[in-house]
């Protein structure tokens, strides 16, 4: 049997593995009990199944996207186009019913990032067992493999690329080969097309530190190390070059968007820098980015996972295995952040008896991983926070947790490979380290008994702690016992855990348990112990439903509703009404346009806000429409109530067309004034609109008596990315669209290009004379234009490499014939 083939059997193997641990999700005609997936993810692509097969393949880059049914009109401005280039996404979609095809995408990109791993570590000379065991870690390590419990399918997906990119990175500095360098950043590239950028971001830091780590060993470390520093130079600038013009598709048009937005640098937050000037930074105030920092005391649940309780479901039905919800000092957490007790037992055997470069890079990815994540708690977070590019966009530092489990994965496979070594075995140095492996049972069976012996002294000194309430668990002595109990139990099951691996350790340096037998009991117990704590988050429910194919009726009522008027849920989630074709106001989001996160924040249901953004339908539950009833009469009236009587539909009586005509126009000096002037009840968006700069021609003053009407719009063509209009003028005009105000848009009257202007804060308009016009909005952002062609590119470059790649191996294989 040749290497390639040998390497080709364990990976298989590794896939039963995946397959039969998460059998419970995979084997299913339920689906994952998390809000994310139930409310936004499955209704993307629980369509795929009754696609046309042909249709997968399909990539349409005309244009850049603006999705009329979201958030009263959403775009990345063409961002998110490159998803057309998932097609294994797109084909597990396919092949796998819904809703487990969702299950069995996050098991198929968990195998991608194992099999990365696998390929690293024998890359970097661990034996195959080892490597198969670092693959593991990478996959069912709970501080990844519970990122199901939180639904987050494309966070999984993004992760899963980083083994892969530090393979051929790593390929590339052995080699000192082009085609490996260009490789990588393709990888980062795809990595980035998955839509988690800070994923993304953070692996592109990591692969960053990496490189140059790799490079000045090299330069110091080697004879002719000096010779190839311009080679090492040159190859690592190909590689970021070639990054940015393969990922501009997604990052010219991001960028361009993301200014705009409450992250951006016009947004408004954390407009101080550290040394107090007031030159404006952007992205995230510093309490809301580094509001999920890990803090330092968790670091205790590498060993007891569950030390500070499990993370809980949030809405609807909880697991019955977990004793204790979790309650540190994080915001809250819906992953646990273990990796498995094995993978710590071997860490010390590199560090001790193979103090190479890549012992070295591995353990600074642990450490500087888990500082890092650490966020706010740590120096080293606030400095860059403060002084590096882009950190202050993202708010979870957690998520750098990935980099460890990698880093860890890395180490355990080295350990494993020094663990079996008959040298090794023989020395001192091993003796001492068996007797710290079987010291670290003791050492918890002795913190338990503490625990037992002196629990009320420790609860009254953390008392702070154990009775602080949650969002789902109210303040109580049973809440303090609960929790106590719980940690008390997790360190019991801890101290057995590392029992039974010092017993596989101790017989196996007594000669009592075969070489060749301990990967397996190893591996065997591992997966003993991270399955006991996985299983606290792989938790089903049944399908929606309304994803079913039945509708319910509130939906079947307003499928059937003029489309260029929007509803709004309250209290319900919107993404149905959305997949049903129903156009909606607003859909939650982390990331949000500035105006429109402005206007949300000060949005009254009695001003004019919902008139001029076409809102005619309010959809409100039994209960709430009983509170509100007599607030919203004036207003609002009722037109369809459900069978059951559980929901009613409400009526704007005040709705406004998608376009009119306004004679006035009121300028306001701030964002501030114009948001006053809409929750005025004397501002009346048929009279009058606001602006942030003068008219180009002259309009009616606000107090002058208007006779007439100024005249009609009639709506020709509306669709996603075009509307036509034409409109029959009587006086000079404001024409106002209830639809956002948007720089990738472009408008022509008469087929002249003009400007469009923010209305109303978050609406568009144009200023019209007196006559009959033709009027026409085409949304086509020139960066994504430009990302485009720069992303096709440079798929053609890598494309001729790749085929000089094969002739090449084709040529050397003739030869060595």
């Amino acid at each position: 049997m040749t290497e390639r083939k040998k390497d080709l059997l364990i990976l298989s193997g590794l896939l039963a593995v995946l397959l039969i641990l998460f059998s419970k999700i995979l084997f299913t005609s339920q689906i994952i009990r998390a809000p994310d997936i139930i409310n936004e993810f499955y209704w993307g692509i629980k369509g795929f199944g009754s696609r046309p097969f042909l249709s997968l393949f399909k990539v349409d880059f005309s244009s850049a996207g603006w999705n009329p049914l979201l958030n009263s009109g959403h775009t990345n401005e063409g961002g998110m186009v490159s998803e057309q280039f998932l097609i294994i996404r797109n084909l597990i979609f396919w092949i796998f019913p819904a809703p487990a095809s969702v299950a069995w995408y996050i098991v198929a990109q968990l195998f991608f990032g194992a099999a990365g791993t696998y390929c690293l570590c024998r890359l970097i000379g661990a034996g195959r067992p080892a490597s198969f065991l670092a693959g593991l870690v990478f996959a069912v390590a709970p501080e990844n493999a519970s990122l199901i419990n939180a639904g987050h399918v494309m966070k999984i997906a993004t992760i899963t690329f980083a083994p892969w990119a530090f393979y051929f990175l790593e390929k590339g500095f052995i080699t000192r080969r082009l085609i490996f360098f260009l490789t990588t950043a393709v990888v980062l590239a795809f990595q980035f097309f998955h839509t988690h950028w800070q994923i993304a971001y953070y692996t592109c830091l990591a692969v960053g530190v990496y490189g140059i780590a790799r490079s000045l060993a090299i330069v110091m470390g080697e004879p002719e190390g000096k010779k190839e520093f311009r080679r090492l130079f040159g190859l690592n600038l190909a590689l970021l070059a070639f990054f940015l013009t393969t990922v501009a598709i997604s990052l010219v048009p991001l960028a361009n968007w993301s200014k705009d937005t409450n992250r951006g640098v016009n947004s408004g937050a954390n407009v101080s820098t550290a040394s107090g000037s007031s030159e404006a930074k952007g992205g995230l105030a510093r309490e809301e980015a580094m509001s999920w920092s890990m803090p330092p005391e968790e670091a205790a649940a590498f060993i007891i996972p569950g030390m500070f309780g499990f993370s809980r479901q949030e809405a609807g039905e909880n697991p019955d295995n977990i004793d204790a919800y979790y309650w540190g000092r994080m915001h809250f957490t819906q992953t646990v952040s273990y990796m498995g007790l094995l993978p710590w037992l071997l860490l010390p055997l590199p560090l001790i008896f193979r103090r190479d470069r890549y012992t070295w890079l591995a353990l600074s990815a642990v450490v500087v991983g888990i500082f890092f994540s650490m966020g706010k708690y740590t120096l080293f977070y606030n400095l860059l926070f403060d002084y590096f590019p882009g950190i202050n966009r993202f708010r979870v530092p957690k998520m750098m947790m990935f980099i460890p489990v990698l880093g860890l994965g890395v180490l355990s496979a080295l350990g494993l490979d020094l663990l079996l070594d008959p040298v090794v075995r023989a020395t001192r140095a091993f003796k001492r380290y068996i007797l710290g492996v079987v010291l670290l049972p003791v050492l918890l069976l002795a913190l338990v008994g503490t625990e037992i012996a002196t629990g009320q002294f420790w609860v009254n000194q953390f008392i702070d702690m154990l009775a602080q309430p949650t969002r789902y668990q109210p303040q109580s002595e049973q809440l303090v016992l609960e929790r106590w109990n719980n940690l008390v139990a997790e360190t019991a099951i801890a101290a057995g855990l590392a029992a039974l691996f010092a017993a596989a350790f101790a017989l196996y340096h007594r000669g009592k348990l075969a070489a060749k037998l301990v990967p397996l009991v190893l591996t065997a117990l591992f997966l003993l112990d991270v399955g006991r704590v996985n299983s606290k988050f792989l938790f089903l429910v049944d399908e929606p439903h309304k994803a079913a194919g039945v509708k319910p009726p509130e939906i079947a009522f307003l499928a059937n509703q003029p489309k260029e008027y929007r509803t709004l849920p309250l209290g319900g989630d919107p993404m149905p009404y959305a997949d049903s074709g129903i156009p909606v106001m607003f859909t939650s989001n982390a990331v949000q346009q500035r105006r429109w996160q402005e206007l949300l924040d000060n949005f009254n249901l009695l001003s004019s806000m919902p008139d001029m953004l076409n809102v005619r339908y309010l959809v409100l539950g039994r209960d709430q429409y009983r509170q509100d009833q007599a607030s919203l009469a004036g207003k609002y009236r009722p037109v369809f109530t459900t069978p059951d009587g559980g929901a009613v539909i409400l009526e704007n009586q005040n709705v406004l067309p998608k376009a009119w005509l306004v004679p006035v126009a009121l300028k306001a000096t701030s964002a501030q004034e114009s948001l006053v002037a809409l929750q005025n009840p004397a501002f009346d968006p048929r009279l009058m609109a606001v602006v942030e700069s003068d008219p180009p021609i002259p309009l009616a003053a606000p107090n002058a008596r208007i006779a007439t009407t100024p005249g009609q719009v009639r709506v020709v063509r509306y669709e996603g990315e075009r509307i036509d209009l034409d409109a029959s003028v009587a006086m000079n005009s404001l024409l106002v669209m209830g639809e956002k105000y948007y720089r990738g848009w472009r408008a022509t009257v008469d087929g002249k290009l003009t400007e469009i202007y923010p209305v109303n804060h978050v609406l568009r308009g144009v200023y019209l004379t007196p006559g009959t016009h033709k009027v026409e909005f085409v949304f086509d952002p020139l960066p994504f234009k430009i990302g485009k062609y720069l992303t096709l590119a440079s798929f053609a470059v890598f494309a001729v490499f790749l085929g000089r790649e094969a002739w090449q191996r084709k040529r050397q294989l003739a030869v060595e014939n």
